[in-house]
């Protein structure tokens, strides 16, 4: 019996032992393969540039737009980055305003959608409202909210914020509205009230979509931006690319459109890191 378990024992050590090796060797495949598609992408870029099948104005080599990179990083000549700001300094206004505005619009969003979702008068009023707002384009508002609150940080923080809204609280509703009513049913039979009901029971069941929720609207607040830079947006990345595209700068143009995708690539990884640590139950059975 004694090597019976002995045997056991050493199979188990070594399963888990080998996991962590195994898991690491398939994220090694997948960077591996993310390195060659890029790799595959950069040289067809600079194929097409060599080829000459755009006017180089138009379409900059990888090369080019890699040195705007670096001076708009850098001070160079006496000259501060690109428009007297450091593409980092550029990069956090233009975080600072999508922070401010998708936060109020998670905290709205997910108070309008819990009542959506809870109270049948109040989704027959704010649920045509939540889809108008959805269904228009930044670009329909700004110039609004520009005549309202003048051309400061006030306009774009207004329009990141009510670009960002509506997935919050569509997602918030709809994840609600599927609590299971076997679950509310056992949670009032153990006398849960209402309000224990709705932060006991109600919303940590639809934490999981809220978050969902939470993501697409923070990608939305991402392609957002550059509408909400567009008036007086420097510092910011929109701004900035405003600005080259006044000047026919693509090189800066596409050095900032770069910026803003692996930004908002890190961002919704933690984000999805995020997710993993408050709702670690989802995905599993």
């Amino acid at each position: 019996m004694s090597a019976v378990t002995a045997a056991v024992t050493a199979a188990v050590t070594t399963v888990a032992g080998g996991a962590p090796r195994k898991r690491f060797a398939e994220a090694l495949r997948w960077t591996a393969l993310r390195l060659l598609a890029l790799a595959a992408l950069l040289a067809g870029w600079q194929i097409v540039v060599q080829l000459q099948v755009w006017p180089r104005a138009l379409v900059p080599s990888p090369g080019e737009v890699w040195h705007q990179l670096v001076l708009a990083s850098t001070v160079h000549d006496g000259v501060r980055g690109y428009s007297g700001h450091l593409l980092g300094e550029h990069l956090a206004a233009s975080l600072r305003r999508i922070a401010q505005g998708t936060g109020w619009a998670v905290l709205f969003g997910t108070v309008i959608g819990l009542a959506i979702g809870t109270l049948r008068p109040v989704a027959v009023v704010l649920e045509p409202a939540v889809t108008f707002l959805r269904t228009l384009p930044p670009l329909a508002y700004l110039s609004l909210l520009v005549i309202w609150f003048g051309i400061d940080e006030s306009p774009k923080v207004w329009l990141l914020l009510i670009a960002a809204l509506p997935p919050v609280a569509a997602a918030t509703a709809a994840a609600v509205r599927g609590v299971p009513g076997d679950l509310l049913e056992a949670a009032r039979a153990l006398g849960a009230g209402r309000w224990s009901l709705l932060g006991g029971v109600v919303l940590p069941a639809a934490l999981p979509e809220i978050l969902t929720g939470v993501r697409i609207a923070v990608g939305v607040a991402y392609t957002s931006v550059v509408a909400a830079e567009t008036i007086n947006g420097v510092p910011g990345i929109g701004g900035m690319i405003r600005d080259a595209q006044r000047y026919n700068q693509t090189a800066v143009v596409l050095a900032g459109i770069i910026t803003i995708g692996l930004s908002g690539i890190v961002l919704d990884g933690l984000l999805k890191a995020v997710e993993r640590i408050a709702v670690p139950w989802r995905g599993r059975s």
